[in-house]
Order: structure tokens, then C-alpha cells, then sequence
């Protein structure tokens, strides 16, 4: 058994999208510190780039300015999810590349394909792309229901997932061709346990409405996801837009849902677990699709040569 004296605890850590004062970072954080069992360190965007999905900075320089947060070591970037990820592994910010890197905790779930859209799971993704072991947390908020008390109970719901994780990293037997992308249910102090899932094709559809300032465009969610069940609202659609206008405004609205009821994360989220999915970064076709390509192309080369 090791001395205490020599054991060295691992280190985790954090990023998100909704910024490094969210309370679903600040929640995650104190639960990790509060376990002193790690290392704990943050490098998130320094404002909130929800649904900016893998983008990155690269003509610009980076803004990176240390921030107190106790019992972290932590820097606030002015670039994405995954720019922060990228630059916190660097070892320009802190001395060695950490163990594990936990993205989170969303405001809202993500899940089938708005892992996608999602700067959470990017900032999950972007580690997995360095060889770093990752995980994306994300909970099921829903407006008038949700408290903020409950992201600390999301991350305490994550602990045995994490500690685990690290125990597999320092046996050398955590496996390297994937990430885990982890929802937590609304009502988390009952959820359902673990519950190993793959990704759906769930999707909320989205429209476009005119507005006539900055103002009326309002804030945009903190989560791709948005929930079905609360009332729509009504606007009157413009059959003709104003061609004196130089300059047209335009906001996103919910235009209702696709939902996927298979065997899925959405689905089991729904039911009350704790969703754990497997992500890579690649995107294979279905293999239906691939073999009708396998006929097609060849085709396509055809017409091309009897038309030239």
C-alpha cells in the first residue's frame, strides 16, 4: 500500500460552454475539491458559447486571465470550449497534461443529435482528439422545476463514474478509442441508476421569426434541447419583408420536435437514468448507404464519360 506522503492525487480537469462562473461548472468543481481527491483545475471559455460545437479560434490570439476559484488552479479563456480544452492540455497553463477532463455540467441535456451542435460535449472531444480520457456531463434542466442545488447533486451523481474512470487510467486499462457523453435526469435525487446507451437522432426543429432590433433577439438557451411539453408561442409570419431595410434580423425559434423512441439516450433519460454514451469522432454511414453508394458512384462516372 502506498504512503499517503507518496501518493499523488490525479488531476482533473474542467471546462464547459456556458462560461466559468456557470453554476454547473462552480457546482462540479466544489464537489470535486470537496472529495480531495484530485488535483482539480478549470480552463473554460470566459462567457457562454453554448452551441458552438467543435469551432475554434485561429486567426486571433487568445485572451487567458487567471480566476479564483478555491481550491482550483483556474484560467478563464476568451476563445470556445474546445479552445480551452486545447490550450489547458497544453502545458502553457499549468505544469503537466491532467488525467482526466471533465466538461460541465450543462445547463439542459445533450443528446442524439444535438450532441452535434453541443460546445459541452466539443470540449469533451477536443481532449479525446489529444489522447487525454474525457467525459461531457449535462443536466436535464427544465424551467420552474430545476433548482441550482441540483447540479451539485448531478455531480455527486458523477463521482463514482469519475473515481472509477481514474482508477482504470492508473491501471492502464481505460479504453482509448472513445469519450463518454453522461446526461443527468431532472429529477436526479430519484434517477435510475447507470444506464449504457447509444446515440439517438432525437432533434428539436428550429425556425426563424424577423425581429426588428438586437433587443427582441433575446438570449440564446444555454441548451440545445428545449422542452416539448411547455406552450408555444404564437407570431404572426411575415408574408413580405421590408426591402427599405439594409440590414434584416432574424432570431431562431422552436418549431416542435422530432423525438426518437428507440433504444437510445434520449429515451432512457426520459425514463430517469443516468445516460452513459460512448462518442467517437468519426461518422460512419449506415451500412445501407454505403452499399447503395457502392452502385451508384460508378454510375456517376459513367454519365460523365458518355456526356463529355
Amino acid at each position: 500500500m502506498e504512503n499517503e506522503s507518496e501518493y499523488k492525487k490525479p488531476s482533473v480537469m474542467v471546462t464547459n460552454d456556458d462560461g466559468i462562473d456557470a453554476p454547473g461548472l462552480r457546482s462540479l468543481v466544489q464537489v470535486l475539491v470537496s472529495s480531495n481527491l484530485f488535483n482539480v483545475l478549470v480552463c473554460a471559455p470566459d462567457s457562454e458559447k453554448s452551441a458552438v460545437s467543435h469551432s475554434i479560434s485561429w486567426q486571433h490570439p487568445l485572451s487567458v486571465k487567471k480566476v479564483d476559484i478555491s481550491g482550483a488552479t483556474a484560467f478563464a479563456v476568451s476563445g470556445t470550449p474546445a479552445d480551452s480544452t486545447s490550450i489547458g492540455l497544453s502545458k502553457v497553463l499549468f505544469p503537466s497534461v491532467p488525467d482526466l477532463v471533465v466538461s460541465g455540467i450543462n445547463k439542459g441535456s445533450n443528446c442524439g443529435y444535438h450532441i452535434v451542435y453541443s460546445g459541452t460535449v466539443a470540449g469533451a472531444r477536443e481532449a479525446f482528439f489529444n489522447g487525454v480520457p474525457s467525459v461531457s456531463v449535462s443536466y436535464d434542466w427544465v424551467g420552474g422545476k430545476s433548482k441550482v442545488d441540483d447540479f451539485v447533486l448531478a455531480a455527486e451523481a458523477c463521482m463514482p463514474i469519475i473515481t472509477a474512470i481514474l482508477a482504470e487510467i492508473k491501471n492502464k486499462i481505460y479504453p482509448q478509442n472513445c469519450f463518454l457523453n453522461i446526461d443527468v435526469p431532472t429529477d436526479v435525487a430519484h434517477s435510475k441508476g447507470y444506464r449504457l446507451t447509444k446515440q439517438g437522432k432525437t432533434i428539436y426543429k428550429q425556425g426563424w421569426k424577423q425581429v426588428f432590433s438586437e433587443a427582441q433577439g433575446g438570449r440564446m438557451l444555454s441548451t440545445m434541447t428545449m422542452d416539448s411539453s411547455a406552450s408555444k408561442e404564437t407570431y404572426v409570419e411575415e408574408s413580405n419583408l421590408s426591402t427599405q431595410q439594409e440590414q434584416l434580423l432574424f432570431k431562431r425559434e422552436a418549431k416542435g420536435s422530432e423525438l426518437d423512441d428507440g433504444d437510445n439516450d434520449y429515451s432512457f433519460l426520459r425514463q430517469g437514468y443516468i445516460t452513459v454514451t460512448p462518442l467517437g469522432a468519426l461518422s460512419p454511414a449506415a451500412m445501407d448507404d454505403v452499399e447503395f453508394f457502392k452502385g451508384w458512384l460508378p454510375g456517376v462516372c459513367e454519365r460523365v464519360s458518355s456526356s463529355a
